[in-house]
């Protein structure tokens, strides 16, 4: 299976925030929208980082609540992995296990077409594994 394929299923749509709001911004629409990362765009629109929960918890770790007030620049993972819709479900978990992050921007064209989860690859894996043993039982029980 195809990122392409789990974009169709979840939709598009990605949460983003600007480099320039506050930690505490971020967190409130990590929060609202019940997500784990939010894409961080520069003032021309391009993907400048991306901020996840375990980011803020670091953050709020090593400096208090004041870091709440800082922009999201300054704490944001500036050196972001990207998928493209091509790649498979199988290499792009491989590469999240091996990076231990959970959330992939999707390019294409140099533009943002989405976001997946560890989760989303996690789900459309055991649906791709449980599709293809419905399909082993009924080759079988056709005997």
């Amino acid at each position: 299976m195809l990122v392409s394929q789990i974009l169709k299923t979840k939709g598009a749509e990605v949460f983003a925030a600007n480099q320039a709001n506050t930690v505490a911004v971020a967190a409130a629409l990590l929060h609202e929208r019940r997500i784990g990362a939010v894409v961080i765009l520069d003032d021309s629109g391009d993907v400048a980082g991306i901020l996840s929960e375990r980011d803020i918890v670091r953050l709020l770790a090593q400096e208090g609540g004041d870091a709440l007030g800082r922009p999201v620049s300054s704490c944001m993972t500036r050196d972001v992995l990207f998928a493209k819709p091509s790649e498979t479900i199988d290499s792009l978990l491989s590469r999240m296990t091996d990076r231990r992050i959970r959330h992939l921007p999707v390019v294409e064209g140099g533009k943002l077409a989405g976001i997946v989860s560890i989760g989303d690859l996690v789900k459309a894996k055991i649906a791709e594994t449980e599709a293809e043993a419905e399909g082993l039982k009924a080759y079988i029980a056709a005997g």
